[in-house]
């Protein structure tokens, strides 16, 4: 199978950013990071990704007159990049129609939770108001509904009582930086079948 290129959307700290570009240069999975964006000028994951030798570009939506302007831009740069794959980490936007038609069943996300409970944000926040016992991430395909896209790999985290919302977000992170390079593999593998 031959190396795709993934193309990343960031909008800060690009821990699984980060995570994905090293499961890449430690061929952990067939592809390789051709590109970062992040929709934040201050975004610490641009400053990672550039020390990572990755090409990167920030776009703020409010240099744009629309959405779908912005959008354009965004799949003009993924495109340009012979980017297969689109993968959301930590990008704080809801993907509209422009990037989901140019990339058809080609975005994928992580959320941390067991979706489809609590999606949105502040997911571990309502996992813990919830009073759950366990909770987790999920990557998924991106649709046009709020995190409920298709599931693609799911794993879980014990919460324990004294967990807090940072002490469980960090459990599930870690959850996060294991699952989503094994999901993008699993993907690009279904993606060099078809």
């Amino acid at each position: 199978m031959s190396n795709k290129a993934l193309g990343i959307l960031i909008s800060g700290r690009g821990s699984n950013m980060e995570a994905i570009i090293k499961a890449s240069q430690a061929n952990q999975i067939n592809a390789t990071v051709a590109v970062v964006i992040s929709d934040k000028r201050d975004a610490k994951g641009i400053k990672i990704a550039k020390e990572l030798g990755i090409t990167t570009f920030v776009l703020d939506i409010k240099d744009f007159s629309t959405k779908q302007e912005y959008e354009d831009d965004i799949c003009r740069i993924l495109k340009g990049c012979s980017v297969d794959l689109v993968c959301l980490a930590g990008y704080m936007k809801i993907v509209g129609q422009t990037i989901l038609e140019s990339f058809k069943n080609r975005v994928i996300n992580i959320h941390p939770s067991l979706l489809p409970a609590f999606r949105g944000l502040n997911a571990q926040k309502q996992a813990l108001d919830y009073g759950v016992k366990f909770a987790g991430c999920s990557v998924h395909y991106v649709n046009d509904v709020l995190d409920g896209g298709p599931l693609i790999l799911q794993d879980i985290v014990e919460v324990s009582g004294d967990d807090t919302e940072e002490t469980l977000s960090q459990k599930i992170l870690a959850k996060e930086h294991l699952i989503y390079p094994q999901a993008i593999q699993i993907v690009l593998e279904s993606l060099s079948v078809k």
